[in-house]
Protein backbone atom coordinates (compact mmCIF):
# COMPACT_ATOMS: atom_id res chain seq x y z
CA UNK A 1 0.00 0.00 0.00
CA UNK A 2 1.65 3.61 -0.54
CA UNK A 3 2.22 6.02 1.75
CA UNK A 4 3.16 9.57 1.16
CA UNK A 5 4.94 11.19 4.02
CA UNK A 6 4.05 15.08 4.35
CA UNK A 7 6.34 17.41 5.94
CA UNK A 8 4.97 20.61 7.43
CA UNK A 9 5.88 22.76 10.12
CA UNK A 10 4.14 22.26 13.68
CA UNK A 11 2.20 25.51 14.22
CA UNK A 12 -1.65 25.57 14.18
CA UNK A 13 -1.65 26.85 11.32
CA UNK A 14 0.88 24.68 9.27
CA UNK A 15 -1.05 21.83 10.29
CA UNK A 16 -4.57 22.59 9.14
CA UNK A 17 -3.00 24.15 5.94
CA UNK A 18 -1.31 20.26 5.26
CA UNK A 19 -4.29 18.51 5.72
CA UNK A 20 -5.95 20.48 3.44
CA UNK A 21 -3.24 18.90 1.38
CA UNK A 22 -3.63 15.87 2.74
CA UNK A 23 -7.27 15.50 1.99
CA UNK A 24 -7.00 16.04 -1.76
CA UNK A 25 -4.92 13.31 -1.84
CA UNK A 26 -7.30 10.99 0.15
CA UNK A 27 -9.73 12.45 -2.47
CA UNK A 28 -7.67 11.39 -5.25
CA UNK A 29 -7.42 7.87 -3.66
CA UNK A 30 -8.39 6.88 -0.52
CA UNK A 31 -5.97 3.62 -0.07
CA UNK A 32 -3.08 5.84 0.19
CA UNK A 33 -2.01 6.02 3.23
CA UNK A 34 -0.66 9.80 4.59
CA UNK A 35 2.14 10.40 7.37
CA UNK A 36 2.15 13.96 9.03
CA UNK A 37 5.32 14.79 10.22
CA UNK A 38 5.80 18.38 11.62
CA UNK A 39 8.86 19.96 12.83
CA UNK A 40 9.71 23.27 14.55
CA UNK A 41 12.14 25.64 11.71
CA UNK A 42 14.82 27.91 13.25
CA UNK A 43 12.04 30.74 12.15
CA UNK A 44 9.64 29.56 14.07
CA UNK A 45 12.36 29.43 17.32
CA UNK A 46 13.96 32.66 16.85
CA UNK A 47 11.42 35.22 17.93
CA UNK A 48 13.34 37.76 19.15
CA UNK A 49 14.64 39.07 15.99
CA UNK A 50 13.56 40.05 12.89
CA UNK A 51 13.45 37.81 10.34
CA UNK A 52 16.35 39.93 7.81
CA UNK A 53 18.46 39.89 10.99
CA UNK A 54 18.43 36.14 10.93
CA UNK A 55 18.93 35.51 7.33
CA UNK A 56 15.49 35.73 6.04
CA UNK A 57 12.23 33.00 5.03
CA UNK A 58 14.61 30.42 4.23
CA UNK A 59 14.77 29.65 7.91
CA UNK A 60 11.34 28.18 7.48
CA UNK A 61 11.74 25.76 4.82
CA UNK A 62 15.28 24.72 5.84
CA UNK A 63 14.26 21.49 8.16
CA UNK A 64 11.60 20.73 5.55
CA UNK A 65 14.15 20.74 2.96
CA UNK A 66 16.61 18.21 5.05
CA UNK A 67 13.38 16.30 5.42
CA UNK A 68 12.82 16.15 2.29
CA UNK A 69 16.40 15.32 1.13
CA UNK A 70 17.14 12.50 3.61
CA UNK A 71 13.69 10.91 3.37
CA UNK A 72 12.23 11.40 5.99
CA UNK A 73 9.49 13.63 3.80
CA UNK A 74 7.99 12.93 0.52
CA UNK A 75 6.52 16.28 0.02
CA UNK A 76 6.19 19.24 2.15
CA UNK A 77 3.45 22.73 2.36
CA UNK A 78 4.33 25.74 3.06
CA UNK A 79 2.77 29.07 2.65
CA UNK A 80 3.89 30.87 -0.87
CA UNK A 81 4.29 33.63 0.32
CA UNK A 82 7.00 32.48 3.11
CA UNK A 83 9.32 30.33 0.32
CA UNK A 84 12.56 31.94 -0.73
CA UNK A 85 13.19 33.16 -4.23
CA UNK A 86 15.68 30.06 -5.20
CA UNK A 87 14.31 26.61 -4.45
CA UNK A 88 16.72 23.98 -5.12
CA UNK A 89 16.65 22.05 -8.39
CA UNK A 90 16.03 18.52 -6.86
CA UNK A 91 13.73 19.69 -4.40
CA UNK A 92 10.98 21.50 -6.82
CA UNK A 93 7.77 22.89 -6.48
CA UNK A 94 4.82 20.79 -7.73
CA UNK A 95 1.82 21.98 -7.23
CA UNK A 96 0.00 25.37 -6.10
CA UNK A 97 -3.40 25.17 -4.37
CA UNK A 98 -6.61 27.76 -5.37
CA UNK A 99 -6.21 31.20 -4.54
CA UNK A 100 -8.12 31.91 -1.20
CA UNK A 101 -8.73 35.31 0.22
CA UNK A 102 -5.51 37.18 -0.97
CA UNK A 103 -6.17 40.92 1.08
CA UNK A 104 -4.23 41.95 4.38
CA UNK A 105 -6.59 42.49 6.96
CA UNK A 106 -6.34 44.99 10.33
CA UNK A 107 -7.39 43.14 13.53
CA UNK A 108 -8.19 45.12 16.80
CA UNK A 109 -7.62 43.91 20.49
CA UNK A 110 -11.26 42.07 21.88
CA UNK A 111 -13.90 44.50 22.44
CA UNK A 112 -12.31 47.31 20.54
CA UNK A 113 -13.64 48.94 17.27
CA UNK A 114 -11.11 52.05 17.13
CA UNK A 115 -7.32 52.24 16.69
CA UNK A 116 -5.47 53.40 20.00
CA UNK A 117 -2.53 55.38 18.14
CA UNK A 118 -0.89 55.52 21.37
CA UNK A 119 0.13 51.65 20.87
CA UNK A 120 1.84 50.62 17.97
CA UNK A 121 0.48 48.60 15.31
CA UNK A 122 2.17 44.82 14.86
CA UNK A 123 3.56 44.10 11.74
CA UNK A 124 6.84 42.94 10.78
CA UNK A 125 6.62 43.09 7.03
CA UNK A 126 8.08 45.78 5.34
CA UNK A 127 5.81 45.83 2.91
CA UNK A 128 3.01 46.37 5.23
CA UNK A 129 4.80 49.14 7.19
CA UNK A 130 5.15 51.55 3.90
CA UNK A 131 2.18 50.80 2.85
CA UNK A 132 0.71 51.62 6.53
CA UNK A 133 2.09 53.93 6.71
CA UNK A 134 0.37 55.98 3.69
CA UNK A 135 -2.75 55.07 5.10
CA UNK A 136 -2.10 55.88 9.11
CA UNK A 137 0.95 58.80 8.90
CA UNK A 138 -0.24 59.26 12.60
CA UNK A 139 0.34 55.56 13.24
CA UNK A 140 3.78 54.10 14.64
CA UNK A 141 4.56 50.19 13.47
CA UNK A 142 6.33 48.25 15.47
CA UNK A 143 7.49 44.57 14.64
CA UNK A 144 5.96 41.54 15.94
CA UNK A 145 7.00 38.05 15.55
CA UNK A 146 5.60 34.59 16.36
CA UNK A 147 3.00 32.40 15.00
CA UNK A 148 -0.62 33.96 14.14
CA UNK A 149 -2.32 32.66 18.17
CA UNK A 150 1.01 33.99 19.61
CA UNK A 151 0.60 37.62 17.67
CA UNK A 152 -2.87 37.64 18.79
CA UNK A 153 -2.25 36.99 22.46
CA UNK A 154 0.32 39.92 22.42
CA UNK A 155 -2.36 42.07 20.72
CA UNK A 156 -4.91 41.25 23.34
CA UNK A 157 -2.67 42.01 25.97
CA UNK A 158 -2.32 45.40 25.25
CA UNK A 159 1.29 45.46 23.75
CA UNK A 160 -0.28 46.67 20.40
CA UNK A 161 -3.13 48.67 19.08
CA UNK A 162 -3.88 46.57 15.90
CA UNK A 163 -2.44 43.76 14.08
CA UNK A 164 -2.20 43.40 10.31
CA UNK A 165 -2.03 40.17 9.05
CA UNK A 166 -3.02 37.62 5.83
CA UNK A 167 -6.76 37.23 5.98
CA UNK A 168 -6.24 33.91 4.62
CA UNK A 169 -4.41 32.32 7.55
CA UNK A 170 -7.13 33.90 10.12
CA UNK A 171 -9.85 32.64 7.56
CA UNK A 172 -8.00 29.06 7.47
CA UNK A 173 -8.09 29.04 11.51
CA UNK A 174 -11.75 29.67 11.68
CA UNK A 175 -11.12 33.41 12.84
CA UNK A 176 -12.59 35.54 10.60
CA UNK A 177 -14.26 36.93 13.15
CA UNK A 178 -10.98 38.90 14.39
CA UNK A 179 -11.16 40.62 11.44
CA UNK A 180 -11.79 44.34 11.88
CA UNK A 181 -11.02 45.59 8.24
CA UNK A 182 -9.72 44.09 5.28
CA UNK A 183 -7.09 46.18 3.10
CA UNK A 184 -8.29 46.45 -0.52
CA UNK A 185 -5.25 45.16 -2.94
CA UNK A 186 -5.08 48.70 -3.90
CA UNK A 187 -4.76 50.03 0.27
CA UNK A 188 -2.03 47.22 0.46
CA UNK A 189 -0.78 44.79 -2.52
CA UNK A 190 -0.05 41.47 -1.32
CA UNK A 191 2.68 39.70 -0.93
CA UNK A 192 4.04 37.23 -3.77
CA UNK A 193 2.32 33.93 -3.57
CA UNK A 194 -0.21 35.07 -0.60
CA UNK A 195 -3.31 33.19 0.22
CA UNK A 196 -1.49 30.39 -2.40
CA UNK A 197 -0.30 26.93 -0.76
CA UNK A 198 2.82 25.25 -2.46
CA UNK A 199 3.75 21.95 -2.03
CA UNK A 200 7.42 21.05 -2.46
CA UNK A 201 8.75 17.38 -3.04
CA UNK A 202 12.11 15.20 -3.97
CA UNK A 203 12.67 15.24 -7.79
CA UNK A 204 11.75 12.04 -8.80
CA UNK A 205 8.81 11.30 -6.14
CA UNK A 206 5.35 10.18 -7.91
CA UNK A 207 2.51 13.71 -6.76
CA UNK A 208 0.16 12.17 -9.60
CA UNK A 209 -2.49 12.40 -6.10
CA UNK A 210 -2.13 15.83 -6.30
CA UNK A 211 -3.65 16.56 -9.88
CA UNK A 212 -6.88 18.09 -8.58
CA UNK A 213 -5.56 20.27 -5.85
CA UNK A 214 -2.94 21.87 -8.61
CA UNK A 215 -4.35 25.21 -9.54
CA UNK A 216 -3.89 26.65 -12.91
CA UNK A 217 -4.33 30.32 -12.20
CA UNK A 218 -2.13 30.09 -9.15
CA UNK A 219 0.49 28.36 -11.11
CA UNK A 220 0.73 31.34 -13.88
CA UNK A 221 -0.34 33.86 -11.18
CA UNK A 222 2.90 32.51 -8.65
CA UNK A 223 5.19 32.57 -11.97
CA UNK A 224 4.85 35.93 -12.40
CA UNK A 225 4.92 37.45 -8.94
CA UNK A 226 7.88 35.52 -8.21
CA UNK A 227 10.00 36.59 -11.51
CA UNK A 228 8.93 40.29 -10.35
CA UNK A 229 10.28 39.77 -6.97
CA UNK A 230 13.24 37.47 -7.89
CA UNK A 231 14.53 40.06 -10.85
CA UNK A 232 14.47 43.05 -7.70
CA UNK A 233 16.76 40.77 -5.36
CA UNK A 234 13.94 41.07 -3.18
CA UNK A 235 13.69 39.08 0.06
CA UNK A 236 12.41 39.15 3.38
CA UNK A 237 14.55 42.37 4.25
CA UNK A 238 12.90 44.04 0.67
CA UNK A 239 9.71 45.56 1.05
CA UNK A 240 8.79 44.88 -2.73
CA UNK A 241 5.01 43.63 -3.60
CA UNK A 242 3.56 41.68 -6.61
CA UNK A 243 -0.16 40.33 -7.25
CA UNK A 244 -1.35 39.06 -10.47
CA UNK A 245 -4.88 37.91 -11.58
CA UNK A 246 -5.68 36.16 -15.11
CA UNK A 247 -8.68 36.66 -16.80
CA UNK A 248 -9.39 33.73 -19.38
CA UNK A 249 -5.65 33.98 -21.19
CA UNK A 250 -4.82 37.40 -20.11
CA UNK A 251 -2.45 37.86 -16.85
CA UNK A 252 -2.30 41.27 -15.56
CA UNK A 253 0.70 41.55 -13.01
CA UNK A 254 0.84 44.85 -10.35
CA UNK A 255 4.17 45.37 -9.22
CA UNK A 256 5.07 47.30 -6.26
CA UNK A 257 8.49 48.91 -6.35
CA UNK A 258 10.44 51.16 -3.57
CA UNK A 259 13.41 53.60 -3.80
CA UNK A 260 16.38 54.21 -1.01
CA UNK A 261 14.58 56.40 0.51
CA UNK A 262 10.97 54.85 0.68
CA UNK A 263 9.46 56.18 -2.03
CA UNK A 264 6.26 53.86 -3.15
CA UNK A 265 6.11 53.27 -6.72
CA UNK A 266 2.93 50.94 -8.89
CA UNK A 267 3.21 49.66 -12.00
CA UNK A 268 0.96 47.18 -13.66
CA UNK A 269 1.57 45.09 -16.96
CA UNK A 270 -0.71 42.92 -18.98
CA UNK A 271 0.06 39.59 -20.98
CA UNK A 272 -0.60 36.30 -22.02
CA UNK A 273 -0.75 33.62 -18.89
CA UNK A 274 1.83 31.51 -20.54
CA UNK A 275 4.57 34.30 -20.18
CA UNK A 276 4.18 34.93 -16.28
CA UNK A 277 8.16 34.68 -16.05
CA UNK A 278 8.47 36.88 -18.85
CA UNK A 279 6.05 39.55 -17.59
CA UNK A 280 7.29 39.36 -14.04
CA UNK A 281 10.89 39.71 -15.23
CA UNK A 282 10.16 42.97 -17.97
CA UNK A 283 7.58 44.63 -15.36
CA UNK A 284 11.16 44.71 -12.62
CA UNK A 285 13.06 46.09 -14.79
CA UNK A 286 10.65 48.83 -16.25
CA UNK A 287 9.63 49.96 -12.67
CA UNK A 288 14.14 49.87 -11.90
CA UNK A 289 14.84 51.64 -14.60
CA UNK A 290 12.27 54.25 -14.17
CA UNK A 291 12.61 55.04 -10.14
CA UNK A 292 15.87 53.84 -8.94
Amino acid sequence: MKTIRVGSRESRLAVIQSEMVIDAIHAYDPQIQVELITMKTTGDKILDRTLDKIGGKGLFVKELDAALMDGRADITVHSSKDLPMEIPENLPLVAFSKRADPRDVLVLPKGQDLIDFSKPIGCSSLRRQLQLKQLFPQAEVAPIRGNVLTRLDKLDNGQYAALVLASAGLIRLGLEDRISRYFSTEEILPAAGQAILAVQARKGVDVSCLVDFADADSRDCITAERAFIRTLDGGCSSPVAAYATVDGDTLTLKGMYVTIDNRLYFQTISGKRNEGEMLGRTLAEEMRGKYR
